[in-house]
Order: structure tokens, then sequence, then C-alpha cells
């Protein structure tokens, strides 16, 4: 059995719990960004297949993977995960982050999530696709951007029902 991780080919295809979801193309990006949302509104944005923000029902960040790390939201504050692999096992390191290290992530993911928006509102980017093929997505996806808070704020708990 292989002991790595296979990269995902078609995300948009396979990110079936956003049951609303489009695929942008966005200059600052090399690969295709995709958001979406779940039946109870949550939302998630991916910057292709290596860095994911996941956010819970009231717009607060409860998930992030970034620079192969998994940050989990905890009582309002982050803590990361480095999966560490041996011979024999793998295991999931836990780091709770300090309020300067929490001031750098929170401040990295408002930096991407303030481009993607000006990108999007400003009509720069271009829809790929949507799912359904149907109704307006991107204006969904407009009303959340504006929505969500800068900075961005941390959930109580990484759970996707807050």
């Amino acid at each position: 059995m292989p002991r790595r991780e296979e990269q995902r080919e078609d995300l948009l295809a396979e990110a079936t719990a956003l049951v609303e979801r489009a695929e942008f193309q966005i200059a600052a990006e090399p690969a295709p960004v995709v958001i979406g949302f779940r039946r109870n509104g949550a939302a998630s944005v991916y910057f292709g297949q290596d860095v994911a923000y996941q956010f819970n029902p009231a717009n607060q960040l409860r998930r992030a993977f970034v620079d192969n790390r998994l940050f989990k939201a905890d009582r309002g504050r982050l803590s990361s995960l480095v999966r560490i692999r041996t011979e024999n096992e793998v295991q999931l390191v836990r780091h709770d982050l300090d309020p300067t290290e929490m001031d750098a992530i929170v401040a990295q993911i408002g930096a991407r999530i303030a481009r993607l928006r000006d990108e999007i509102l400003s009509g720069r980017a271009q829809v790929l696709r949507q799912v359904p093929e149907s109704g307006d997505v991107t204006a969904r996806i407009v009303t959340w951007l504006r929505q969500l808070g800068d900075p961005v704020e941390i959930a109580h708990s990484p759970r996707v029902g807050n």
C-alpha cells in the first residue's frame, strides 16, 4: 500500500459536499480557484491543490491547509497539525499558535482572500465551470466575499456546524 497522498485531478468534480461551487482562473494564481458552499451555507475556498480555507456558516475560519500544515480552530485560536511519517506510523504533531504566529497566518489568509475578492468583484476573474450549471453561483460567491470579515474571524471549533 502506498504511503503518500494522491493529488486530486478535478477538484470541482470531486468536491461534492459543496452543493454549489465554481471554478475561477485568477491572474495572481497559477492554478484554478474553487469556491463553494455546503448545504448549511459553510463556504470553502481551494487555491489549487495546496491551499484550502474552510469556514462555518457564520463565516468564521474553522480549518485551513497551508504549507503542508493543517490549521484548525480551537476556542477562537488556531492550532497547527503536521503529519510526521516514520517507517511504522504516521503521527500528527500539534502546535498551538502563539499570538504572533496566529496574527501572521490570519494576515496571510486575509491578503489572499482580499486579492481573490478584488479579482472577482472587478470582473477580471474568469469563471471556468460551475455546479450546478444553471443558476448564478458567482452571485452567491460575491455576496459571501462581501460579508466575510477582515480580518478573518477564527471559529470556536473546527466543526462545520459552528
